[in-house]
C-alpha cells in the first residue's frame, strides 16, 4: 500500500480546489441552459459517518454553483450516498433508481450519482453497469475527497464514470462542507475498521483503520465553535481504538481531554464504541467530564458466549456485564444504548434468552434490534447453519418486547426532573413546540420560540410518553 504524507494531502486539497474552479464553469453553462440556478439533492442512507460525508458532498455542490433541495423531483443532480450494512439498504437503492430513471427521461439535464459503502461491492457495480446504465457517476468510500475532480470528469464525458478504490491511506478533510445544523456537527476522527466481526461488511468497504492527526481534529472543532457549533459528535467505526496507528500514538481518552478544553464547546458525543477496547482511562475521563454527554452506545450484538465467539466479537457475556457495572459505578447517571442481532447463523431460542438476560441486567435505555442480514463476502454468509426466518422472527419479537418494556421503565425514572436540553428544531407534529435533546440522548418537546434553536435550556420533564417527554422550560 502507498503511504501518503501530510504533503500529499495538501497537494490533493489544492488539486480539488482547482477542480472546483473548473466545475464552476460547467455549472454556469448548465444554468444558462436551464434559465435558473441548478439544483442538487443529496440523499443519505446509513450511519452518522455517511451523514457527515453527505455534508461534504453538499458543500462542494454549493461551492460550484448548485442550490440544494431535498426533492429528487426538483433536482438537476441527485446523489445517493449509500449504505450496505444490511441487504435491505441495497434493495432500497435499487428500487429508487428505477424512479430516478423516470425523472431523467423528463429532465435530460438530470445527472445521477451513486457513492458510499454499497459501491465498494464488485457485484453491485456489475449490476449497475448492466441494469442501470443511466447512472452518470459511481465512486466509493475511499475517494470521496476527489468528488470535485470526478464531477469535472463526468461533465466532460457522456458515458458512465466508475472510480472505485480498494483502499487508501489518504485523509483529505479541508474541503467545503454544508452542515445540516448550525449548532451541532459530526467530526470524523478516524476511518475504517480492523475488527472483522464475522457478520459485518464494513471492514471490506471502509478499509483498515486510519486515524486523523489530533491537531487537525482540534483545529476543526475550534473553527466550528467559532461558527456557532456548541455540540460535536466524534465519529469512527470504533472510536475506542483511535490513535493507535498514528506516528505518535494517542488514546481516545487523551483526545477527549483535549477536546474538552475548547472553551466555546458545550457538549461532546461520540460513537461507536467496541466493548473490547473501552478502557478504564476512558471511563475515568467520562466520569470527570463536564461536557461529555451522559450517553454511551455500546453494541453487545448477542448475550450468548457461543454466538459472540462465532461473531468474532472477542469478549464474553460476563466480560461485557462486568464492563457495564464498572461504567455505571463510575457514571451513575449514564444512559447506555446498544445494538443487537437476532438470527445469526446457528443461534437458537436458548441463545436469544441469553441476550434477553443481558438486556434485563444492563437495563438499556434503548436498543436497536436487527434481524441478521446475510452479507455476501463475510464469513457468516458462508456458514451452513442459517436460521429459518420463522425462528428468527419468534426470537426477535420476544427480545423486542423486553427491550421496549425496559426502555419505557428507564425513561419513566426521569419524570419530574429538571435537565438541560439542546433545542434542536421545531416539533414535527406541533409547530408550537420545540424539540430538545437531553445529555442522555432522550428527546423532550416543550413550548418555546424558534429563536431558542441551538440554545441550551433547563427543561422540566413533566410527562413521560414511553420514549420521550413533554415538559416546559424552567427559568
Amino acid at each position: 500500500m502507498i503511504k501518503y504524507t501530510a504533503m500529499d494531502d495538501e497537494r490533493e486539497e489544492i488539486l480539488q480546489r482547482e477542480s472546483m474552479e473548473k466545475a464552476v464553469l460547467y455549472v454556469a453553462e448548465l444554468e444558462k441552459a436551464l434559465g435558473r440556478t441548478p439544483r442538487g439533492c443529496v440523499v443519505t442512507f446509513g450511519c452518522q459517518m455517511n451523514a457527515r460525508d453527505s455534508e461534504k458532498l453538499s458543500g462542494i455542490l454549493v461551492k460550484i454553483g448548485y442550490s440544494l433541495t431535498e426533492s429528487e423531483e426538483e433536482a438537476d443532480l441527485v446523489i445517493y450516498n449509500t449504505c450496505t450494512v444490511r441487504d435491505n439498504a441495497n434493495q432500497r437503492v435499487y428500487g429508487r433508481l428505477g424512479y430516478l430513471n423516470s425523472l431523467k427521461k423528463k429532465n435530460p439535464h438530470l445527472r445521477i450519482i451513486l457513492c458510499g459503502c454499497m459501491m465498494q461491492e464488485a457485484s453491485v457495480i456489475e449490476k449497475i453497469r448492466k441494469s442501470y446504465r443511466f447512472v452518470d457517476l459511481i465512486f466509493g468510500t475511499h475517494n470521496i475527497f476527489k468528488f470535485a475532480q470526478l464531477l469535472v470528469t463526468m461533465y466532460e464525458n457522456q458515458e458512465m464514470i466508475v472510480d472505485i478504490w480498494q483502499e487508501t491511506d489518504q485523509i483529505v478533510e479541508k474541503l467545503p462542507v454544508s452542515r445540516k445544523y448550525a449548532y451541532k456537527s459530526g467530526i470524523n476522527i478516524m476511518f475504517g475498521c480492523n475488527n472483522f466481526c464475522s457478520y459485518c461488511i464494513v471492514p471490506y468497504v471502509r478499509g483498515r483503520e486510519r486515524s486523523r492527526d489530533p491537531k487537525e481534529i482540534l483545529q476543526e472543532i475550534e473553527g466550528l465553535t467559532q461558527d456557532g457549533v456548541v455540540e460535536i459528535m466524534l465519529l469512527g467505526q470504533n472510536v475506542n481504538s483511535y490513535g493507535k496507528n498514528l506516528e505518535h500514538p494517542i488514546s481516545f481518552a487523551a483526545l477527549l481531554r483535549e477536546v474538552e478544553k475548547i472553551e466555546k464547546l458545550k457538549r461532546i458525543r461520540f460513537m461507536t464504541s467496541h466493548p473490547k477496547d473501552l478502557s478504564d482511562e476512558l471511563i475515568e475521563v467520562m466520569g470527570e467530564s463536564k461536557k461529555i454527554c451522559r450517553h454511551l452506545h455500546l453494541p453487545v450484538q448477542s448475550g450468548s458466549n457461543r454466538i459472540l465467539q462465532a461473531m468474532n466479537r472477542r469478549y464474553t457475556k460476563e466480560q461485557y456485564l462486568s464492563l457495564v457495572d464498572k461504567i455505571k459505578t463510575a457514571i451513575p447517571d449514564i444512559a447506555i444504548t446498544t445494538d443487537i442481532i437476532v438470527g445469526f447463523p446457528g443461534e437458537t431460542l436458548a441463545d436469544v434468552e441469553e441476550t434477553i438476560d443481558v438486556v434485563k441486567k444492563v437495563q438499556y435505555d434503548n436498543a436497536f434490534t436487527f434481524m441478521y442480514s446475510k452479507r455476501t463476502g463475510t464469513p457468516a454468509a458462508a456458514m451452513e447453519n442459517q436460521v429459518p426466518k420463522e425462528v428468527v422472527r419468534e426470537g426477535f419479537d420476544k427480545l423486542l418486547k423486553v427491550v421496549q418494556d425496559t426502555a419505557r421503565s428507564r425513561a419513566a425514572l426521569l419524570k419530574g426532573q429538571v435537565m438541560e436540553a439542546l433545542v434542536e428544531e421545531v416539533n414535527e407534529q406541533d409547530a408550537s413546540l420545540m424539540t430538545g435533546r437531553l445529555s442522555n440522548n432522550m428527546l423532550v418537546h416543550f413550548p418555546a420560540d424558534m429563536a431558542m434553536i441551538g440554545k441550551l435550556v433547563k427543561v422540566s420533564l413533566d410527562t413521560c410518553h414511553g420514549f420521550y417527554y413533554t415538559g416546559h422550560i424552567v427559568d
